[in-house]
């Protein structure tokens, strides 16, 4: 247990051990790497749409067109899903769902912070630095990016790689903390079984990323020394092998993509339960569909690699489990949605994107069965109908989620209402241009068009009317996804001082961070409190509130505050 004392503006804002502001940080972090991030997906939008027939035109000069998409994919996928999703929530959440009053080891929570934020200006610097930033892709392949002849960069892979090391200390640091406060500072009565789900998911999600990133640091470190010290693990020419670090990568790679995916279904388990005033259908089976999908996730990596020249034997296993990991999710996505039917859903922003990411998921892991069977993704492998394919699974997770957590537990963290207004116009903006930017990008690729191409119109099949008219809509579409995030800026920030005053359970919900004051004061709770039941008790019938929070000594019924702020007016 850590003291509690007064504490200097430097100790309770910036070098801060307090779970609550450590999950601000990062959180506000990754929103202005989103931006960052999101710069980067104009750029390219804007160069492909300014490619005229024949190959002529164009915004930006190739190589930095390269980095553009490099900087674009390793924003999005570490500096923007992991400390939104992963970091973000499971800082500001595991301690009040679990009863504890801090994690476990506050100290290293706020080195990791700090280590994760030396990584962004590190990341950032890798842009600035003589010779360009790096440039070969977010998974950064050899020889590509192992040789300066080809890559046309020397200290800016450099720093990109030392980025992408310091990021994965901060979340290592940041994982045994989640860990260690989950199973061992629960409240008095809770066992693992009352735990929420969206613990057991970040539980999941950071003993995945532990046992899966070795390989990469590893890979991470030949590619550095191949790359600055002359040696020559992956140049075939010396007798390396390029093949060797697409296995190191992809084995973390792909695990990487549940390290995201987990605490994305955490949030919207929470947000369906409440929201929908039904108990989660099917908690036990939802467990075991974490640990099961936890384990398959180490064993699907060579999909991406079926026309790398892996042994063709390999194929067919990989192909299975790829398509068997797909059972465990469904389950998941099942009980979400058993959990829906007969409820008395309140459409509140929170829950529109809730759902909207349920349904643009599906999309994604639909055709991503598809990339996981051999013989199609050989004619498909690094299209756009993979970009495509890629964003349905990634977008929907990282910001359709992330968003919902954000307008859910936006009064637990400032004691204020987000405005629901602008939250809807949020919400179907980003509904209407994400669909209009990658559905047609499906179409692109299964007509030929390669990702990572500054210029793909100097292939005839690529300027005929429809592929144009394709690449228009998709590039005006992603101006619109763009502008669409505005109101959600200002609306994050405005709501700070001007939003809606939020009581201490706006949402009548039943976990324990509902239990304290909104927002927490240090320590969280005023007493320790004692869990008596699980996680999602809504309508019993023997009761007639129509929920029972976890706190709730069994005799009674539970009694609103007086005046109860049940949910922004807008929403009512």
């Amino acid at each position: 247990m850590s003291a509690h004392h007064e504490e200097s503006f430097w100790s309770k804002y910036v070098f801060s051990t307090d779970h609550k502001v450590i999950a601000k940080q990062y959180m506000i972090t990754g929103l202005f790497m989103a931006l960052a991030g999101g710069a980067a997906a104009g750029a390219i939008r804007a160069q492909l749409a300014a490619v005229e027939p024949g190959g002529t035109g164009g915004l930006l000069d190739p190589q930095f067109y390269n980095s553009v998409v490099t900087l674009h994919g390793t924003i999005m996928v570490f500096w923007v899903a992991m400390p939104v999703l992963v970091a973000g929530f499971g800082n500001l959440l595991i301690p009040l769902m679990v009863g504890a009053e801090d994690m476990a080891f506050p100290r290293l929570n706020m080195a990791s912070y700090w280590v994760f934020f030396a990584s962004t200006v590190v990341l950032l610097l890798s842009m600035l630095v003589p010779g360009g930033g790096a440039a070969g892709g977010w998974t950064s392949y050899p020889p590509l990016s192992a040789d300066p002849a080809y890559s046309g960069v020397n200290w800016g892979i450099t720093l990109w790689i030392l980025a992408v090391a310091l990021e994965f200390i901060a979340f290592l640091m940041g994982g045994v903390n989640f860990i260690t406060t989950a199973i061992n500072m629960r409240a008095p009565g809770m066992s693992m079984w009352d735990l929420p789900i969206f613990v057991w998911e970040e539980l999941a999600a950071s003993v995945v990323f532990m046992l899966s990133v070795g390989p990469l640091i590893a890979g991470a470190l030949m590619l550095l020394a191949d790359h600055q010290f002359g040696t020559h693990f992956f140049d075939p020419k010396m007798g390396g092998d390029p093949v060797l670090f697409q296995h190191l990568f992809w084995f973390f790679g792909h695990p990487e993509v549940y390290v995201i995916l987990f605490p994305a279904f955490g949030i919207a388990a929470e947000i369906i339960t409440s929201h929908s005033r039904k108990t989660l259908y099917g908690y036990r089976m939802v467990v075991w569909s974490i640990i099961a999908t936890s384990l398959l996730s180490f064993i699907v990596w060579a999909h991406h690699q079926f026309v790398a020249g892996i042994d063709p034997r390999l194929a067919t296993p990989f192909s299975i489990t790829t398509i068997l990991i797909s059972v465990p999710v469904a389950v998941s996505m099942f009980s979400f949605i058993a959990t829906l039917y007969g409820g008395s859903i309140r459409f509140t922003s929170a829950m529109l994107f809730a759902i909207g990411f349920f349904a643009c998921f599906l999309l994604g892991g639909v055709t991503g069965i598809i990339n996981g069977a051999a013989a199609a993704d050989i004619y498909i492998h690094d299209s756009y109908y993979v970009v495509a394919h890629f964003h349905y699974t990634l977008y929907p997770l990282v910001f359709m989620a992330g968003s919902a957590g954000i307008y859910h537990w936006y009064p637990k963290m400032f004691g204020r209402h987000l405005d629901e207004r602008l939250g809807k116009v949020h919400f179907w903006g980003t509904m209407v241009f994400f669909n209009l930017v990658f559905l047609p990008q499906f179409n692109l690729g299964m007509m030929g068009h390669h990702r990572r191409i500054a210029v793909p119109t100097e292939f005839d099949f690529l300027s005929t009317p429809t592929a144009l008219l394709m690449q228009d809509i998709s590039s005006w579409a992603m101006a619109g996804l763009l502008l669409v995030q505005v109101p959600f800026i200002y609306n994050f920030f405005a709501s700070m001082a001007r939003g809606e005053k939020a009581a201490a359970n706006p949402w009548r919900a039943t976990t324990l961070e509902w239990a304290c004051p909104s927002p927490p004061p240090h320590g969280n709770f005023a007493e320790p409190p004692v869990c008596f039941r699980g996680p999602y008790v809504y309508s019993p019938p023997d009761r007639q509130a129509d929920f029972v929070p976890q706190d709730q000594p069994p005799e009674g019924d539970y009694q609103l505050p007086q005046n109860p702020i049940v949910a922004p007016s807008a929403a009512k």
